[in-house]
């Protein structure tokens, strides 16, 4: 009888059992989960220490601010990134995430110089963060770093460096983030809840950012009592040369212009990002038409839309521009991101709506 004959088999049935082989190290599953619950726990205890007067800075830094916090980071600390600005968000702090390598390709248009820029890496050595955190210190933000790299690249160029080193993750084989990103985003909400406290943000004010799930009673308004119009709007003829778009994206101050036909229909839109891209490709811009460098088919809203409506389109697409049109597609309005989230007011059809109680 050969060695490979199966009785199981040749009558087509089931085994009653099958035979396993536990290796020596195996660990028993409600064993492992405690013992992943406990070295995630000892991260966040071991931040308490780690509290002092960097933190105190970082708090006074946000708050001095006339901008908003840019949250930074790459793969799972991109995640916690993008929690902890949600968080900032609903307790009172004007936030956004940045993502480092779309920042790279333009997007860093987003950010002005009276932004806070908090970048988050656990080792300090992401290469796409420190590509654009000496471009953001150029351009005069604030940078706080939450690292355990305290000698990186990263923690050099920052103002402020707060310490979310932690000894070991959770991961058996110390690679996959754990208690690290466990520890930054507990850190991370150590500072929306100062920051709230600081501001006075209350109960009520907390209502007006969460009345059903929404953003807020600030953000509850249409597009149509925020939007710009008229002699507002930064509007290039299409044909024209990118100088006269320069131009008017100069005088009107929103970062951008938008490029119509001579029935007003919209063709398409120049930013900042764009202006740079072409440049650093070496292009003689300014004798260029303004169909060479700008983006075709601008995303855009209808002015019966809400606030909160724009703001989620806008961070969706990591843009800071809508445009608005009427019934028959032509350009009525513009809708720009500090408008949606000025610290302490934002403008409505060209004049300013009070927030100062929920940003006091």
């Amino acid at each position: 009888m050969s060695n490979n004959f199966d009785l199981c088999s040749l009558m087509n049935l089931e085994p009653l059992f099958t035979l396993s082989i536990i290796p020596d190290n195996y660990i028993m599953p409600i064993e492992q989960a405690r013992k992943v619950l406990k070295i995630e726990a000892q991260s966040i205890l071991g931040m308490i220490k780690k509290l002092g007067p960097e933190f105190e800075k970082a708090i006074d830094i946000i708050l001095k601010s006339k901008g908003r916090v840019i949250l930074t980071g790459m793969g799972k600390s991109g995640l916690i990134a993008r929690k902890i600005s949600a968080t900032l968000n609903s307790t009172g702090t004007p936030s956004l995430f940045l993502h480092p390598g779309e920042a790279i390709h333009g997007d860093l248009g987003m950010v002005t110089h009276d932004d806070v820029v908090l970048a988050i890496s656990n080792s300090g050595q992401t290469a796409e963060i420190n590509t654009i955190l000496p471009i953001l210190n150029n351009m005069g933000s604030n940078i706080i770093s939450f690292t355990g790299g305290l000698e990186s690249p990263m923690a050099m160029i920052s103002d402020v460096v707060i310490d979310v080193g932690v000894k070991r993750e959770a991961c058996p084989l110390g690679l996959a983030p754990t208690a690290s990103t466990t520890a930054a985003l507990a850190m991370g909400d150590a500072l929306a809840v100062v920051l709230l406290n600081r501001r006075s943000f209350n109960e009520d004010d907390f209502k007006k950012f969460h009345p059903g799930g929404s953003l807020g009673e600030r953000l509850s308004i249409s597009v149509s009592e925020i939007m710009l119009t008229g002699g507002k709007l930064p509007l290039v003829l299409a044909g024209s040369k990118v100088q006269s778009a320069i131009e008017e994206i100069n005088a009107k101050g929103l970062g951008a212009a938008f490029i119509i036909d001579k029935d007003q229909m919209l063709a398409g839109i120049i930013t900042d990002g764009d202006l740079r891209r072409a440049l650093i490709k070496g292009k003689n811009i300014l004798e260029m038409n303004v169909e060479e460098i700008m983006s075709p088919s601008p995303k855009t809203i209808d002015e019966n839309k809400s606030a909160a409506e724009a703001l989620e389109l806008m961070e969706l697409k990591a843009i800071t521009h809508l445009a608005i049109l009427n019934r028959s597609k032509r350009i009525k309005g513009i809708v720009h991101l500090h408008d949606l989230l000025g610290r302490e007011e934002f403008k409505v059809n060209g004049g300013f709506h009070s927030t100062k109680r929920a940003y006091r």
